[in-house]
């Protein structure tokens, strides 16, 4: 049996474990495309409760622990897989109430309630993920109470069952053994039940990571990165004139142009040596001499200035109608104000707004039903939470993209009713047809494509379609990929690392590859991660 204490002690040492060991469950997702990784998502929802956790005294009961922990892991839920924690933690708050200590019989009901509260808000459960882990944890320990009550015994079992179930998801996802890991979320699931297992068996919390050491400063202070096409009036031996700047740590030349890596005093003149060669793709410049605690010192300084952005004075609903939307970049955002959205949340696929961002929005939109539009397919179940505590009518229409957010808007009529707009909007998903252009943030053989660290993909509805160094090429093929006979309307919106005369060529080279019919326009998005996000509608 365990009291309050212990509950709190082993959710806080659960929390640390994870949020101590992020970046190696960041590490394990199969998509190369730069994200808003598991590890971190999934650190920061249970990090959120552990805060509120630790503002309790040691005289508590576990029905009391549990509560607090599941409201904060429900503010702070961030991604699909913060989310389903948050799910697995207000169920298991659900077993614990009324409750001033728990048996092992209580722990394993109460872990069976949050799974399958889990379970029932994912639409189309994907066996070999974190909902498998869960389950196969709480059968074990159900199966184990019939013999052993004791907390130590149940906890043991579902550590060591989820570890067990861990190890066999490569076999339930052939994704997962293709690439030759096990699942994130699962991943991350097994370190939090570790950090619990800590404090039932042997009473030691796990702490938090001491901060890394300084790094001792680089023989060279920078090291620039850049995808190069070739020009017409291209360096001789390029290799060689901008090797004679630094280090060469990697270089690759094509038929179209080259790939370059090196670590250099000078960037300035190896980035002008590389002009002279061709047009600049994929730059990016990074100071190696700052430490590590400089570094996280500007990062948590970043962080802190988006939170306030998501700071918001609620308001009494004062009009009928009104609209939430999630992106990033303040181009896409003025085009949603342009549309009417009264309250634009900050984020994106490299920053999942956590539950809390999202309700924050609702709660300062003035009307009597608020519109939600995620825009990202890992974003759509926070919004929907955020609904359920809302304290006034929330519609989350499900969009996955920009694209598909913007028409969404664009079909709104203010005389119609709820259910009539929340059909047309619905409606509208399908209408477009999205295509993304980023850069693989690791090596990694995916989906029968080898893709190097850098290198350009182009993605048709969130599935990679190409890859390459060849900006141009990859967004016209990208563009004819997602045209219909149907297309009226291609529309380009270039990101915070575009020039405008950059996006003019490329909407200029993709009018050029289509009919004649089809208008192409550009507009400025200045989201981050995606050089290009083209529709087709």
């Amino acid at each position: 049996m365990i009291n309050g204490k212990q509950l709190r002690d082993a959710f806080i040492s659960g929390a640390n474990n994870l949020c101590n060991r992020k970046a190696e469950v960041d590490a394990l997702n199969v998509f190369p495309v730069p994200d808003g990784d598991t590890g971190t998502n999934m650190s920061m929802t249970i990090g959120n409760g552990a805060k509120e956790l630790e503002k309790l005294g040691d005289d508590v009961t576990v029905e009391e622990v549990a509560k607090v922990a599941a409201g904060g892991f429900l503010r702070g839920a961030r991604g699909n897989s913060g989310v389903i924690l948050s799910l697995l933690f207000r169920g298991f708050s659900k077993g614990m109430k009324g409750k001033e200590t728990a048996t092992g019989a209580d722990i394993a009901a109460a872990f069976k309630l949050g799974v399958d509260a889990a379970y029932k808000a994912v639409m189309k459960p994907t066996e070999g993920t974190i909902l498998t882990v869960a389950r196969c944890a709480a059968e074990k320990a159900a199966e184990i109470v019939k013999y052993d009550d004791s907390t130590i015994a149940v906890t043991y079992g579902m550590y060591i069952q989820s570890r067990r179930t861990l190890a066999q998801t490569p076999e339930m996802l052939p994704i997962l053994k293709k690439s030759g890991v096990v699942d994130a979320g699962g991943q991350g699931l097994v370190y939090i039940f570790e950090g619990i297992w800590s404090v039932i068996s042997e009473g030691r919390m796990i702490m938090p990571k001491a901060a890394e050491e300084p790094v001792k400063a680089a023989s060279y202070a920078y090291c620039v990165e850049a995808i190069v096409k070739r020009g017409e009036n291209a360096t001789e031996n390029f290799e060689k004139a901008i090797s004679a700047y630094g280090e060469m740590v990697d270089y690759t030349e094509g038929t179209i142009g080259a790939k370059f890596h090196i670590h250099t005093n000078e960037p300035g003149k190896v980035l002008t040596e590389a002009l002279a060669y061709g047009s600049l793709y994929a730059t990016k410049v990074e100071n190696m001499s700052l430490s590590h605690t400089e570094m996280k010192t500007e990062f948590d300084a970043k962080a802190e200035a988006k939170e306030e952005k998501f700071t918001y004075a609620p308001v009494d609903p004062s009009i009928e109608y009104g609209f939430v939307s999630v992106c990033a970049g303040k181009g896409l955002s003025d085009v949603f104000a342009d549309l009417g959205c009264d309250n634009i949340v900050s984020g994106g696929q490299t920053m999942n707004p956590s539950t809390e961002d999202i309700l924050a929005a609702v709660q300062a939109t003035p009307a009597k039903t608020v519109f939600v539009l995620p825009n990202n397919k890992n974003i759509i179940m926070a919004a929907a939470q955020a609904a359920e505590i809302a304290d006034r009518k929330v519609v989350v229409i499900p969009s996955r993209t920009v694209p598909q957010g913007i028409s969404a808007m664009l079909s709104y009529d203010p005389d119609a009713s709820v259910e009539d707009n929340t059909n047309a909007m619905n409606e509208a998903l399908s209408s477009v047809c999205t295509g993304q252009v980023t850069f693989a943030a690791r090596d990694s053989d995916f989906d029968g494509h080898k893709i190097k660290e850098g290198e350009l993909l182009a993605m048709k509805e969130g599935k990679m379609v190409y890859t390459g160094v060849d900006m141009e090429l990859i967004c016209t093929r990208l563009a004819k990929a997602l045209v219909t006979k149907e297309t009226s309307m291609v529309t380009v919106y270039y990101g915070e690392d575009v020039s405008e005369e950059q996006a003019e060529e490329i909407r200029s080279a993709i009018e050029s590859k289509l009919p004649s019919s089809i208008e192409v326009g550009a507009i400025y998005g200045g989201q981050p991660v995606y050089y290009y996000i083209i529709s087709a509608e």
